[in-house]
């Protein structure tokens, strides 16, 4: 079952849509952006970190395992502001998705010392609310 987040589209002080090619050089770029319009309206003033590395994490996850590094392919994200809700930030890819259960703990076993995997576990860490649609090519991060 799909859940939705709780934003009224009609209390929206902003929003941001960007498309960006699926291409590791176009994340930076596309986070800045981001971030320099979330700062400038104070949307998430005092939580820039969290939102700024979560938002980066979802774009690489996007970019690495949906597009697979293509910059053909098109990774889609959504940024709004609702000032009672906080900042819903959606990210979509052009992948097959994944089942976000079935990934493994990064904090268990021989996981510890892997060199990736934690991408997933960090956002939900820095995030109020996180979830997946889609069959797992969309993620909605909530930050109050």
């Amino acid at each position: 079952m799909e859940r939705r987040c709780e934003f009224d589209s009609g209390k929206l002080e902003w929003k941001r849509h960007l498309l960006m090619d699926g291409h590791k050089d176009a994340i930076s770029p596309a986070v800045e952006a981001l971030m320099e319009t979330m700062r400038q309206t104070g949307c998430v003033q005092g939580k820039e970190i969290e939102v700024e590395t979560a938002l980066r994490e979802a774009l690489a996850n996007a970019v690495i395992h949906g597009a697979k590094d293509n910059p053909e392919k098109k990774v889609e994200c959504w940024v709004a502001c609702d000032a009672s809700s906080g900042v819903l930030i959606i990210v979509r890819d052009p992948g097959e998705g994944f089942d976000p259960d079935k990934i493994p703990s990064p904090l268990h076993g021989e996981n510890v010392f892997s060199t990736h995997g934690r991408g997933i576990y960090m956002i939900n860490q820095l995030m109020d609310e996180v979830h997946f649609d889609r069959g797992g090519t969309e993620i909605h991060m909530i930050k109050r």
